[in-house]
């Protein structure tokens, strides 16, 4: 059961706004490009296959990134009392742990058609060098984006077989949606990277941090508009849109609170219930 708990703590599973802001993005693409009169059991099947896939690959992620930064966890408050960081876990058996998980996507990954199967394997150095990024660049944020959004491309190849300019560009889209996400998520360790010498774009837009996520986020909105058009959405899609709009413009950016580091995390967090909403918006768009 120790073992089990740390298993659980490494891959941050008691944390699901992790996997769930991997997860999102790939059920935005799945669902905007899935024709819903062929019936909902495929539709629920891809669903669970990216989530699975979504589950698997965040953990592994976390366990590699937290194989990689063990030295910078140390000297963070907040990730001193990691399993790698503090001993808990060999660095070892960690990899084997990754290893495994790793395995296990890649079963649920030959579910899909080839092309699918490819374009995934073709992420995996995006994947697993994220961590590295922030040791030479002020913007790894903007990686962990192109990482992070890649399952919206996925899951409409999954269904179509190709791609075209409609995923590529709410791809983009919601690039710049993660990566005003994780610049707020970088704000609660801002002070200890600097310290250390990490890099982010948390530091390179402190004194000015709003402005930057306007930005962000209104780069995202306008993939928002763009992704209506293309797709034909009747005019309901555009009308919800206020509320996502509203909900990043208002709760994230106006309330922000940079030197609130449980502010910040909250502000994060409710990613997670923007992810649902645009998730509804695009049904209403589809079906609607």
């Amino acid at each position: 059961m120790s073992h089990l708990s740390l298993f659980i703590e490494l891959t941050r599973l008691k944390k699901p706004i992790g996997f769930m802001l991997l997860f999102w993005p790939c059920l935005w693409g799945l669902t905007t490009v899935y024709d819903f009169n062929l019936g909902l059991l495929n539709y629920f099947f891809y669903s669970l296959l990216f989530l699975s896939g979504s589950i698997l690959m965040r953990s592994a992620g976390c366990i590699i990134n937290d194989i990689v930064d063990e030295n910078f966890d140390k000297k963070v408050e907040r990730t001193k009392n990691r399993p790698i960081a503090s001993k808990k876990i060999s660095k070892r058996l960690a990899i084997i742990y990754a290893v495994s998980l790793c395995a296990i996507a890649f079963l649920v990954l030959i579910n899909f058609n080839t092309f699918t199967i490819y374009m995934a394997i073709a992420s995996m150095p995006l994947a697993f060098t994220y961590p590295l990024m922030k040791r030479i660049t002020y913007w790894p944020q903007l990686f962990l984006g192109v990482t992070f959004n890649y399952g919206l491309v996925l899951a409409w190849i999954s269904i179509s077989n190709e791609i075209s300019i409609i995923p590529i560009i709410f791809y983009v889209g919601a690039i710049f949606w993660t990566l005003g996400y994780d610049t707020i998520y970088g704000f609660q360790d801002i002070r200890d990277d600097e310290i250390i010498g990490v890099k982010s774009t948390s530091i390179k837009f402190k004194n000015n941090p709003k402005r930057f996520l306007l930005i962000c986020y209104l780069i995202f909105i306008i993939s928002l508009f763009f992704l209506g058009f293309l797709m034909n959405f009747k005019i309901f899609y555009f009308m919800f849109l206020i509320v996502p709009i509203l909900q990043l413009l208002l709760v994230q950016i106006k309330n922000l609170n940079i030197e609130d580091t449980k502010d910040c995390l909250n502000k994060f967090k409710s990613n997670n219930l923007l992810g649902l909403i645009i998730f509804m918006n695009i049904l209403i768009g589809k079906l609607i």
